[in-house]
């Protein structure tokens, strides 16, 4: 379990660090009539279900997608891969770092949780004749980091912050339900504006002893799809 892992965690950051690279130089030999690939990232919104008192955590994601036609043409398949994707909450309370002196500074400060994860949906979408989508299907998680951000911003007017990596604590997997609904620019050709929302369904919390906790998540993004009128050309010359 723990060589599938460290396989599948080095294989997406490989995706990670070569996705701009491939956007460039295959942007139109992934684009064609029956797939679509482009970049997709935005704004997220996430909590950790099961930790009070806690508040959302706001932050980015980015990634790349996948839409696959299907012999219906208002029905696709859409996948890809979030590989900057940030979970977690902030407003925990804090908890002793079995160091007096941290203990003593951090005192009334509070958490700011993060857990970073590769994150790959898998829906099907349907496309309405108004330019509309909805999309709906189930997403898995890889995590490579997690981490705890203890912040006191009342000490001489400054914000003091510790980070403590707590990766042992969470699982290395998470998989959910996730739906969402959209508009395509310019005649449906365009750019994706989207909605989605991620509900979580492990407890991603290693330890017994602890409440479960599982990730929520709102995303606004943008799709950008990457040499689609390129390829639309060629295709149309040919």
């Amino acid at each position: 379990m723990k060589f599938l892992y460290t396989l599948l965690l080095m294989l997406f950051t490989y995706l990670g660090q070569s996705q701009v690279l491939i956007s460039i130089l295959l942007g139109d030999k992934l684009n064609s009539g029956k797939i679509e690939f482009g970049l997709d990232g935005g704004w997220s919104l996430s909590r950790l279900d099961g930790i009070d008192p806690s508040k959302a955590h706001s932050n980015y994601n980015l990634g790349f997608y996948f839409d696959f036609a299907t012999k219906n043409p208002s029905w696709l398949v859409s996948t890809g891969v979030r590989v900057k994707s940030t979970m977690g909450a902030e407003g925990i309370a804090v908890y002793s770092l079995n160091d007096p002196g941290l203990d003593q500074v951090f005192a009334t400060g509070s958490i700011t949780r993060k857990l970073n994860y590769f994150n790959v949906p898998f829906m099907m979408k349907y496309r309405f004749k108004n330019h509309l989508y909805a999309q709906a299907g189930i997403q898995l998680g890889l995590k490579y980091k997690a981490k705890d951000e203890f912040l006191n911003a009342v000490i001489d007017d400054d914000d003091l912050t510790y980070t403590l990596d707590i990766k042992k604590q969470y699982h290395p997997l998470d998989g959910g339900l996730c739906a969402g609904l959209g508009y395509r620019l310019v005649k449906g050709n365009g750019m994706n504006l989207g909605v989605q929302y991620y509900y979580g369904l492990v407890d991603v919390r290693v330890s017994d002893n602890s409440p479960d906790e599982f990730n929520r998540v709102l995303y606004v993004n943008v799709g950008i799809p990457i040499g689609k009128g390129k390829a639309a050309a060629k295709a149309a010359s040919e």
